[in-house]
């Protein structure tokens, strides 16, 4: 799958660096997969919760933040929604959250 919006996971783990090798990890997984649905992912992460039939939250760094990630399966294309700490994650609309 391609990622849109890596440019993102780079800047949020320059700034939280304790990220960085969960968010590296979630990057090369993502691009080496080719997922058609959610139960797809749910097998490749089994930790990951599916919110809707495209958009995935991931806990990232032991649960400290969350990623929401928008898949289109058919382009095979993965859209970075949202990357944050886990009470900024509270704070938000996940099925409609659009940050990037």
């Amino acid at each position: 799958m391609r990622v849109i919006a890596r440019s993102t996971l780079v800047d949020f783990w320059t700034d939280h660096p304790e990220t960085k090798a969960a968010l590296e990890r979630w990057l090369k997984i993502v691009k080496a997969a080719h997922w058609a649905s959610t139960e797809d992912i749910q097998g490749a992460s089994p930790k990951a919760k599916v919110l809707n039939g495209e958009r995935v939250r991931f806990e990232v760094a032991g649960g400290n933040y969350r990623l929401i990630a928008a898949f289109d399966f058919r382009r095979q294309v993965a859209f970075v929604k949202f990357i944050g700490t886990h009470a900024a994650y509270d704070r938000i609309d996940a099925l409609t959250v659009s940050l990037f």
